[in-house]
């Protein structure tokens, strides 16, 4: 389930977002690579999957400090069972309805 992010790993996020940037730019400089869309492609991967990285860190980091919330699980048998039970209902009013032919 979606949850929205804390703001540490909103900062955190943003801050290593940049530095890695900056820091990718600077090296794709030195190795003489010229600007365009594929530097600027792989420099925003990059920093993307390292900033995404960081976030489930502290992500991770929250949970253990504060303790992991509990959520509703449900088991796969009865979200079997379930859907048996609305499919069969849906089966059923089917073959209820007259026909128009």
């Amino acid at each position: 389930m979606f949850t929205l992010p804390s703001i540490w790993n909103l900062l955190i996020t943003t801050i290593v977002f940049i530095w890695v940037a900056k820091r990718a730019r600077g090296f794709l400089d030195n190795q003489g690579l010229s600007n365009g869309t594929t530097r600027s492609l792989l420099v925003f991967t990059l920093a993307s999957l390292l900033s995404w990285g960081s976030g489930e860190v502290v992500d991770w980091t929250e949970a253990k400090i504060q303790g992991k919330p509990q959520t509703a699980t449900r088991s796969t048998q009865e979200d079997i069972a379930q859907l048996l039970e609305v499919l069969n209902q849906v089966q059923s009013a089917n073959q209820t309805k007259p026909s128009i032919d």
